[in-house]
């Protein structure tokens, strides 16, 4: 009880100061012990009354939204595809971010083509780049989402911190669309497009698929008059310099091309040409295997620009239904119709698109309906002849080796001039022999035989 002492007199003088505390805080420890009682019976009867599971559920909303720091970073989501369109800054990504490949990248996708010089290499789903612009950290991923190949959906994450949303949105994504074509330009590969081997890539499933045109046709070997192989080169050039033009005329950048003549003139070869010198992709089109209007459209917009959309044998390729018999047509919408593709080449749809070219083909250029031969769908007509003298000099180039005079050279162009005789029969005579003498013999007697054909033809 004596030990105590000190300690009773301790506590009594404590009470003691505590009564000689000012009246507001003695308010406020009454408010604190009031708001303790409730929480307290708060959480008795929330402890008897709540579901533990509920309890939990609760607890890590409150904690999310009054407890969790806010992330300061930004992620972008970019698709392959815009709306029914693709994404010009997806597939630009694609393209930027092979030269941003690092020695910490662990998956890559190597090819190669026998003509290729170099593999292409590819960042495959699931990897991660990472890229500096004004000192800004930038992290792209390849991702994405679907469970079989017709379902499937590639996108892009862009992740950076969020105070530079402006910079990337505003200058950070318009620099990879530019240093993307400018890496188009160095690696241009020209690529032949077809819908026979769609989705059958690992890429997902797609309208087309492709593989490297490795075709070796140029103008300059062509077996063509030479003024009309510049006129065709002159119009590519003024096409492909007047964007601005077209648009200030307000029409859509796009040419389209008649390419008629027997077969064998050289119509395909053409073509190839034409891709290789502006370094145009081509896409080959079938319309026998088009079923309605709005396949059409889906097809071609699946096109990139900067491409050639080749319809060859247009007058046999797919019985067209006339417009007058659409009208009555109850299905109209379910069908190939010629005012769909009239529509999708000189209509509304024709716009979805820049530097593009149309190419057609026939050998029977009366077949074809007057509306498709107007300007705006088939602009430049080219009737691709049977062989002329030039033509057939340049085949004796290419072949033989001759660049100069030949003394058969005399007859031969009086027999051309009496035969018709296509540069794809002349370049087959000219490889039948290893001899330049033993060749042009034998390609006299096949003139001299085709004129004899011909004559009888005629009688």
């Amino acid at each position: 009880m004596i030990g105590r002492q000190p300690y009773l007199q301790t506590m009594f003088q404590t009470l003691f100061s505590l009564k000689e505390m000012p009246t507001s805080l003695t308010t406020l420890f009454s408010a604190y012990a009031s708001i303790t009682a409730f929480v307290m019976l708060v959480r008795s009867m929330v402890n008897e009354l709540v579901p533990p599971k509920f309890r939990s559920y609760l607890f890590s909303i409150f904690q999310h939204y009054f407890f969790t720091p806010q992330s300061s970073q930004l992620t972008l989501v970019i698709e392959e595809n815009c709306g029914i369109g693709t994404n010009q800054i997806y597939e630009a990504a694609t393209i930027y971010l092979r030269t941003k490949i690092s020695d910490s990248t662990e998956r890559l996708k190597v090819s190669k083509t026998i003509r290729q010089k170099k593999s292409t290499i590819d960042v495959v789903t699931g990897e991660e780049i990472t890229d500096c612009f004004e000192n800004i950290k930038l992290k792209w991923k390849f991702s994405e989402k679907g469970e079989n190949r017709h379902d499937r959906q590639k996108f892009i994450e862009l992740s950076f911190d969020k105070k530079f949303k402006n910079v990337v949105l505003d200058s950070y994504l318009p620099y990879v669309i530019t240093s993307s074509e400018t890496i188009k330009e160095e690696e241009k590969e020209v690529r032949l497009y077809s819908r026979d081997c769609r989705g059958c890539d690992d890429e997902g499933y797609s309208e087309w698929g492709s593989i490297n045109l490795e075709h070796p046709a140029t103008f300059e070997k062509l077996a063509m008059d030479p003024e009309v192989k510049k006129m065709i080169k002159d119009d590519l050039d003024r096409f492909v310099r007047r964007k601005e033009l077209y648009k200030k005329v307000g029409k859509a950048w796009k040419r389209g091309y008649l390419l008629y003549g027997p077969p064998g003139t050289g119509k395909s070869s053409l073509i190839a040409a034409m891709a290789n010198y502006l370094k145009f992709n081509i896409y080959d089109l079938n319309l026998s295997d088009i079923y309605s209007d709005s396949q059409l459209r889906r097809i071609l917009l699946a096109t990139s620009n900067r491409s050639i959309l080749v319809i060859e044998d247009i007058d046999c390729s797919a019985e067209l239904e006339d417009r007058e018999e659409e009208d009555n047509s109850k299905n109209s919408s379910s069908k190939f119709t010629l005012s769909g593709l009239l529509n999708i080449i000189d209509g509304l749809w024709s716009s979805c698109g820049d530097e593009r070219i149309i190419v057609f083909t026939t050998n029977h250029k009366d077949r074809l309906d007057p509306a498709l031969l107007r300007p705006g769908r088939m602009d430049m007509h080219l009737h691709m002849s049977y062989c002329t003298m030039d033509g057939f000099k340049l085949l004796a180039s290419n072949y033989l080796g001759i660049n100069g005079d030949h003394r058969l050279f005399k007859e031969i162009e009086g027999l051309l001039e009496n035969a018709e005789v296509t540069p794809a029969e002349i370049a087959e005579e000219l490889l039948k022999s290893d001899g330049n003498d033993v060749a042009l013999e034998g390609l006299v007697k096949f003139l001299e035989q085709k004129r004899l054909e011909d004559a009888k033809r005629e009688v």
